[in-house]
């Protein structure tokens, strides 16, 4: 039996997060047989999903650094040392800053390399991320994104309006997993000590800026006052974890306010809110949103968010220009209503995790067949 082609997935680290869910979605539902994820990551320390990773039969490679003002110009070396090494056919990169100097070297030694936008970012952080993303749009040999917006966000329209060369990939999910169900909804509210005629309002994300938390947290802290009885759930962790704390504390909400860390069972979680609330400042095609429809939840997100994730017609946007009230108010007028299942719909719409896994997995050979 032949060896599987193994393909090389470039990522920050393999923590919960948006794109890392993604991945996982797809390596658990590709066809191992026939292909094979590596990882390459900037991250030292062991990751939420790598021991999933190597259980599969994955490699996780820790030879990347993120990228900052000391490293800048070595980075190149850095990426010559590692791809000098290992002989990759296909190499897959999902770090918009770093892509240019990892996708070029890669090509160097002969692989195929796609780079992959998962964010309509385009602000500033340690060195500007515009400037290091730019090359990208010259340097991979295809380009995918999560959604429409995301690709003309980081590769400009000449790219995205260029069937050949680049494509939608869709946020997908295992449907079934996140089909509603009364019974899963009771176990957790139980766990979490909350009533089932109690209202809750669930968020699932990392804690950074870009997801807003501090934001929804205001707007809450308004709902509450109507709604004394009312919960907030706050799936996820991050660097902005404590200052969130701090402010659930200062606005007297520590007994409404439920942070659950990160979990694996965010399907489950689902089961058990009233709500899905979104304000991310920021973002690509967020597969928490896919997954919220997937439950039946009515969501409320704010409207930089691609009205591609709209998929169900359960989704209502709303400016972050509006204050914490109206949103408040907003969030208690799309109440109540009955969680219907949303599973033909999801998979109608192309988010099918087993669709998509196939239509990768034959992406990635008619490569392999090509070089």
């Amino acid at each position: 039996m032949s060896e599987p082609l193994r393909v090389l997935q470039v990522i920050g680290s393999m923590n919960c997060g948006g794109a890392e869910a993604m991945l996982m979605n797809l390596y658990r539902n590709i066809d191992r047989s026939k292909v094979q994820f590596d990882f390459l990551v900037c991250n030292k320390d062991r990751a939420f999903y790598d021991d999933e990773i190597e259980s599969l039969g994955g490699r996780i490679y820790r030879e990347l650094e993120y990228i900052n003002p000391s490293n800048l110009i070595s980075y190149k070396a850095i990426c010559e040392s590692f791809f000098s090494k290992h002989n990759y056919k296909i190499v897959h990169c999902h770090i918009g800053s770093i892509a240019w100097f990892v996708l070029s070297v890669a090509k160097k030694y002969g692989a195929f390399t796609i780079t992959h936008s998962h964010s309509t970012y385009a602000g500033l952080g340690i060195l500007p991320y515009r400037l290091l993303s730019y090359p990208d749009r010259y340097t991979p040999d295809y380009f995918f994104g999560c959604s429409e917006l995301a690709g003309i966000k980081r590769y400009g329209k000449r790219v995205a309006n260029n069937p050949n060369i680049f494509s939608v990939l869709n946020n997908a999910i295992n449907v079934d997993n996140y089909t509603f169900n009364n019974e899963i909804r009771r176990k957790i509210r139980e766990e979490l000590l909350i009533n089932e005629d109690q209202l809750v309002i669930g968020h699932v994300g990392r804690f950074d800026k870009a997801k807003n938390q501090a934001y929804l947290v205001n707007v809450f802290e308004k709902l509450h006052k109507i709604d004394e009885n009312a919960k907030l759930v706050l799936v996820g962790t991050g660097e902005n974890v404590e200052a969130i704390k701090k402010q659930i504390k200062e606005l007297n909400l520590e007994s409404s306010v439920i942070l659950t860390g990160v979990r694996s069972d965010v399907c489950d979680l689902l089961q058990a809110f009233d709500v899905f609330v979104f304000p991310s400042i920021y973002e690509g095609l967020p597969v928490t949103v896919i997954e919220a429809q997937a439950s039946g939840l009515k969501c409320l997100l704010s409207d930089t968010i691609t009205k591609e994730v709209d998929i169900t017609g359960l989704v209502e946007y709303m400016s972050l220009n509006n204050s914490a009230s109206e949103w408040a108010e907003k969030i208690l007028s799309m109440l109540p209503y009955d969680r219907v299942d949303t599973s033909d719909k999801i998979a109608a719409a192309g988010y099918d995790i087993k669709t998509t896994a196939k239509q990768l997995t034959e992406f990635y050979l008619n490569i392999q067949e090509k070089k």
